[in-house]
């Protein structure tokens, strides 16, 4: 095994079938440079920030890892806080890795973050040394890895000097703890700051990890621009708005859905009757493409050239596989385009 530890195992409730990857599994993904470095990413990558906790059910979790694998989904993104509860969805995946993906690491990218609340005390967040080499070494524990592809800043941290923080990230992927150094959340002029001091010190920032959708399009405000003069790539998070860009969301709110959730990060009041409205004139226009609004919202942040992929969430395997159809038509003509900018007000 190379850079995975014998770790993880099962625990109670866990399934015991056997996983055997689809063999053409690579025929139909597209894979996108990363800004300028020699890494590639599928279009479509896989995030696990819900329903990979350990409130959540193991079995589901693991049918959609294998449904995502076979569909040339190689990325996987974590983050030390990812759950309920914070770590747990690094522990999930850590099982799913030993059991299933043990002679498949070197074809996975595998991703994780820190800078939010971890653990009580002064050092177990934001972006101190001390909190991103900590916060690193228990994430690779949980997941039973010697390394990750990708370790992310997870956020800016307006008390710690941007040189700290850069500097952990170029002693981790020094270490080799870390292939590459990443950031999230990063304002366009701290983005570019971030990018000087990292290249200075000999590790590039390979990507960016911003909040990107139909219904938040501030990375247009000089983040993409400021990402292709650096060479940075770009993997959006939320792109379907938390799930309110699908057609689960066309009838108003499902009990199932994250809205619904007491853990979750959608807040039901936030969808109001003329949010529902809007998503609805977007459906008929995803319709008209022959797509689902969830294909058009995936193809929509993909239509950019310096955009590396689309980083998507699901609760079903089902949610993944149309997100993966959105590669089928990825044009947009400029009457589209328009009348997108039209349905959203």
């Amino acid at each position: 095994m190379v850079g995975l530890r014998a770790e993880g195992g099962m625990k109670k409730g866990d399934s015991i079938m056997s996983y055997e990857p689809a063999g053409d599994r690579y025929e139909s993904m597209i894979y996108r440079r990363v800004g300028r470095s020699g890494l590639k990413l599928p279009a479509v990558s896989l995030g696990l920030w819900h329903n990979f906790g350990a409130v959540d059910d193991t079995d589901n979790a693991r049918k959609m890892i294998h449904r995502a694998f076979d569909l040339g989904i190689t990325h996987f993104d974590l983050a030390n806080n990812y759950g309920p509860p914070p770590g747990s969805a690094e522990e999930t995946f850590g099982r799913f890795l030993a059991r299933d993906f043990a002679t498949h690491r070197d074809e996975m990218i595998i991703s994780s973050k820190a800078g939010w609340d971890m653990w009580p005390g002064p050092y177990g967040n934001w972006g101190s040394r001390k909190y991103l080499l900590a916060s690193l070494d228990q994430s690779l524990g949980r997941m039973g890895l010697d390394y990750v592809d990708i370790f992310y800043h997870h956020r800016p941290d307006p008390d710690t000097p941007l040189e700290e923080t850069m500097g952990a990230l170029d002693s981790i992927v020094r270490q080799g703890k870390a292939l590459y150094a990443g950031i999230s959340a990063y304002p366009p002029e701290e983005t570019r700051r971030a990018a000087a001091e990292l290249r200075r010190l000999g590790t590039p920032c390979l990507i960016h990890q911003p909040r990107y959708s139909l219904f938040d399009r501030e990375p247009e405000d000089g983040l993409l621009d400021v990402l292709a003069e650096e060479g940075i790539g770009c993997i959006v998070f939320s792109p379907l708005a938390q799930g309110l860009l699908t057609d689960r969301y066309l009838q108003g709110i499902p009990e199932d859905s994250r809205a619904a959730k007491p853990h979750g990060f959608l807040d039901r009041a936030a969808v109001t009757e003329g949010r529902l409205a809007i998503i609805r004139r977007l459906g008929e226009l995803a319709g008209n493409r022959g797509q689902s609004l969830a294909q058009m919202a995936v193809a929509w942040v993909l239509r950019h050239s310096i955009m590396t992929s689309a980083l998507i969430g699901a609760s079903r395997a089902a949610h993944i596989e149309d997100g993966v159809s959105a590669l089928g038509n990825l044009d947009f003509d400029d009457g589209e385009l328009e009348a997108i900018d039209r349905a959203l007000g």
